[in-house]
């Protein structure tokens, strides 16, 4: 009988511990982004919604848009409009960075934050 109470026990904490220690990461990488993301906050807006008519709104933008958007700036591939500019900061980001400012974008006017 004690066996069996164990395995009805050991899941849900397993699960309440994975639980928290993701909460902990999502939080970390939102922060992360955040603070990485704030030479983006001079054209897209401290809250992710542009004031400027020519430039994106990135609030609650898909992670994976923004990353690969980024990538493209970066190689050269988006060559339209003001990519210059965007060019220029794109050349200054890691993958790593790409990752948390797309996460804190995606994560803006979510649930979650």
């Amino acid at each position: 009988m004690g066996k069996k109470w164990s395995r009805w026990l050991i899941v849900p904490l397993a699960c309440a511990g994975f639980s928290i220690s993701f909460g902990v990461y999502a939080d970390n990488k939102f922060n992360l982004g955040k603070e990485k993301a704030k030479v983006c906050m001079t054209c897209h807006g401290v809250n992710g919604i542009s004031s400027i008519q020519s430039y994106p709104n990135l609030r609650g933008q898909k992670m994976s848009y923004l990353i690969t958007s980024l990538k493209s700036y970066q190689s050269r591939e988006r060559t339209g409009g003001l990519a210059v500019l965007m060019q220029q900061q794109a050349d200054a980001l890691s993958d790593e960075d790409m990752s948390d400012i797309a996460y804190y974008y995606s994560q803006l006017g979510s649930e979650f934050k």
